[in-house]
This record gives structure tokens, C-alpha cells and sequence, in this order.
């Protein structure tokens, strides 16, 4: 475990913390800030997750790049696909 997951895990009770606040204090802000602290704190948890499991990620990169120079149209259309789902899905669709 990383330092990554633990900051994802005390975001994630944060948020749990804040959307119960909410809750009960009928404060609709705080209850969807408590939401959203929550979401980023499952996301650094599965990247202190992947961090652990991928190790040293020089070899990786090394790959990544490769083909990122091979084929940088494939790249560029892999990365705005990437780009339009996460903003989707932080925009709520």
C-alpha cells in the first residue's frame, strides 16, 4: 500500500463523512461535495492500486512510447477518446 491509496482512503472517508453531514443537515451542497470526494478518493485508490501492481513502470513507458512514436495517429485518437470519457464522466453522463 502506498502513500496514493492512503490518501484515497482518507478522501473516501472525508467524503462519507460530509455526504452523511449533508444528509442529516438537509445541505444539498455539502452532501454532493461529499459525493465527489468520495469519487476522487475511489480514483486515487485505484491508482495507488495500479501504482502497486505495475511495480517499476520503466519497461511500460518505454512501450508506451514506442508506440506513441510508431503510430502517433492511433495515439492521438486512443487519448481524445480517453479525454471525452473522463470528461463525461466527471460532467455526470
Amino acid at each position: 500500500m502506498n502513500s496514493t491509496t492512503l490518501e484515497g482512503q482518507g478522501q473516501n472517508l472525508t467524503g462519507n463523512v460530509k455526504e452523511a453531514v449533508g444528509k442529516v443537515t438537509g445541505d444539498d451542497s455539502l452532501q454532493a461535495k461529499g459525493t465527489a470526494d468520495q469519487v476522487i478518493g475511489d480514483a486515487k485508490q485505484m491508482a495507488g492500486a495500479a501504482r502497486d501492481a505495475i511495480g517499476d513502470p520503466g519497461p511500460l513507458l518505454d512501450k508506451a512510447r514506442a508506440f506513441a512514436k510508431d503510430r502517433p495517429w492511433t495515439t492521438a485518437a486512443l487519448v481524445g477518446t480517453l479525454g471525452v470519457a473522463v470528461f463525461n464522466t466527471l460532467r455526470g453522463k
